[in-house]
Parts: structure tokens; C-alpha cells; sequence
């Protein structure tokens, strides 16, 4: 079963979940990769919660413990906090690294809408 992250919208993940969740979406999924010691991470969060109210039915927001999920966090090569990865029938097709502003989120998420 999902859990509700402590990022407010967005659906936790964990190792077991991410195949069925992530990579078998319909539409383009955004994976934060985050961590509690992390202060950007909770920053990040904020706005990604938002920008989830803002791309509903367009993009999946979900969000991962790195520390609670290592398999999942050394797969995909995830060495600095905030990472956020675009995922689209399975396969990276962006990343953001480190803190953005939101207006800055906005307009990478977007990219990838069309596709």
C-alpha cells in the first residue's frame, strides 16, 4: 500500500514499489529523491507540493527516502540531495540537481509534458 510522504501530495516509494509506481506509469513521473538531515530537500518539497496541485492529471509526483531506500537511490547514480529524476515509460528523460526555485521547476517539469 502507498503511504502519503511527508511532502504533503506527493507518493511515497520505497525499493518494493518504485517498479510498479515509477516505471510502469502512464504519464511522466517526478521522483525527489530526499533525505530528513537534507534542510534544501524540505525546501524543495514545498514547491514540488504545489507544482503537483499545479500538473495534476499531467505528472506524477512522487518522492523517495534515500536513506531508507538505498537500492533504489544507487541504481540510478543519486549522489547529491535534492535530485529530482523525470521518468517516462521507464526511463530518465531529465534531472534536476540540487535546490530551484519553483518558477525554475515549473518550466523544467513542463518539458516534459509533451512526448
Amino acid at each position: 500500500m502507498l503511504q502519503t510522504a511527508p511532502h504533503g501530495s506527493l507518493t511515497a516509494v520505497t525499493d518494493d514499489t518504485f517498479a510498479a509506481v515509477v516505471l510502469a506509469a502512464d504519464r511522466p513521473v517526478v521522483v525527489d529523491f530526499w533525505a530528513d538531515w537534507c534542510p534544501p530537500c524540505r525546501a524543495i518539497s514545498r514547491s514540488l507540493a504545489e507544482l503537483a496541485g499545479e500538473f495534476a492529471g499531467q505528472l506524477v509526483f512522487a518522492t523517495i527516502d534515500t536513506d531508507a531506500n538505498p537500492d533504489t537511490t544507487r541504481t540510478y547514480g543519486v549522489l547529491s540531495l535534492p535530485t529530482l529524476l523525470v521518468f517516462r515509460r521507464g526511463e530518465v528523460v531529465g534531472s534536476i540537481v540540487g535546490a530551484r526555485p519553483k518558477h525554475h521547476l515549473r518550466q523544467s517539469l513542463a518539458r516534459h509534458l509533451a512526448g
